[in-house]
């Protein structure tokens, strides 16, 4: 046991994910689980954990990645691609935005990639990371080869705009339309880009970290249910 980490309590890192070689710190978290104040009793409300992005990956990037990464180089050029992140021995790419529909084409297309599937996008909001706050995701699989490879775009709060790929991938259809829903991620070019879980008249984006938890009212069949924040307290 450590002379400074008093028993029973977590391990506390000023660094954090900060401790990946080149990582880009974005934000600095305290406690967990909403703990606030002396009613802790289990110590996480000690924690101070910097919360960062993994920083580029230099080649020689291994296994088959290094082929990949060139082929796909070779055909849109190098500016499509932003960063390249091997973590966790998985292949990252951080694609230009202007870029991404192009990309995707060659990603299916191209005989020695053929990404011939798109399980979909998901939505992830980093508020403290100006410039770029809002990112997509994309996870693609070769049936060909029997590789995964993820694909993530971003774009400023202020221009939250993305180019649609369901002319590449047609089924991404839905998943675009649900991460516009929650994130307010707008992607252009999509045929038909309207809420799928929230209602049609839906303020916000309820997945962003800077929406409210509390203090918005929720009907259903005529029956209102009290916003969390104002329901009665057991504590």
């Amino acid at each position: 046991m450590s002379d400074t980490q008093p028993e029973n309590l977590p391990a506390t890192s000023d660094a954090g994910d900060a401790q990946t070689p080149g990582a880009e710190v974005i934000d600095q978290r305290e406690g967990m689980f909403g703990v606030r104040g002396t009613g802790d009793t289990s110590g996480f409300g000690g924690l101070r954990r910097q919360v960062a992005l993994p920083g580029g990956t230099p080649k020689p990037y291994g296994s088959w990645f290094d082929g990949a990464v060139d082929r796909l180089e070779g055909l849109v050029g190098g500016d499509a691609l932003e960063k390249v992140v091997v973590d966790r021995n998985e292949l990252t790419l951080h694609v230009a935005r202007e870029q991404l529909v192009a990309v995707c084409q060659q990603l299916r297309d191209d005989e020695a990639l053929r990404f011939e599937f798109c399980s979909g996008v998901s939505g992830v909001h980093y508020p403290h990371e100006t410039g770029r706050e809002l990112h997509a995701v994309y996870h693609l699989f070769s049936i060909t080869h029997n590789r995964r490879i993820r694909l993530e775009v971003s774009c400023p709060d202020a221009d939250p705009h993305i180019p649609s790929i369901v002319s590449v991938y047609p089924a991404n259809d839905w998943h675009e339309r649900e991460t516009w829903d929650f994130f307010g991620i707008i992607f252009d070019g999509h045929p038909a880009l309207t809420r799928i879980q929230m209602p049609d008249d839906w303020p916000g984006h309820p997945q962003r970290k800077d929406y409210p938890l509390g203090g918005i009212d929720v009907e259903y069949k005529g029956a209102v249910i009290p916003p969390p924040d104002t329901r009665r307290s057991y504590n």
